[in-house]
């Protein structure tokens, strides 16, 4: 494993830490027909955090194991931003996993 995919684990670790010390962690999984939207951000069907925990960081876990490769951007900061927006305090841990994310991916 190379050191950018280490950091990429470690940092997809990092989000859902601050995800459940937040309380954006589920313990329902959405229904398939949720899970199968193809908005960005399956904002049609699923919540920001339901997309984080059951669409992005699936996904990116699949290709740390597989070794890549990557998308060469994310976007997913300025996202959560939005989403956030009114519980920025609470959420600043969360969004700067997200932020560093979008670095890694970025560089």
């Amino acid at each position: 494993m190379n050191y950018h995919i280490a950091d990429i684990a470690d940092s997809l670790l990092a989000i859902e830490a601050e995800m459940r010390r937040g309380g954006h962690w589920s313990q329902e999984m959405p229904s398939e027909e949720a899970l199968s939207s193809v908005q960005p951000f399956s904002i049609d069907t699923l919540t920001f955090p339901e997309w984080l925990q059951f669409i992005f960081l699936p996904r990116m876990t699949i290709l740390v194991e597989k070794g890549g490769p990557f998308p060469s951007g994310s976007g997913i900061t300025p996202m959560a931003e939005e989403y956030f927006r009114d519980s920025a305090d609470s959420t600043r841990g969360l969004l700067e996993a997200l932020r560093q994310m979008d670095e890694l991916l970025s560089s």
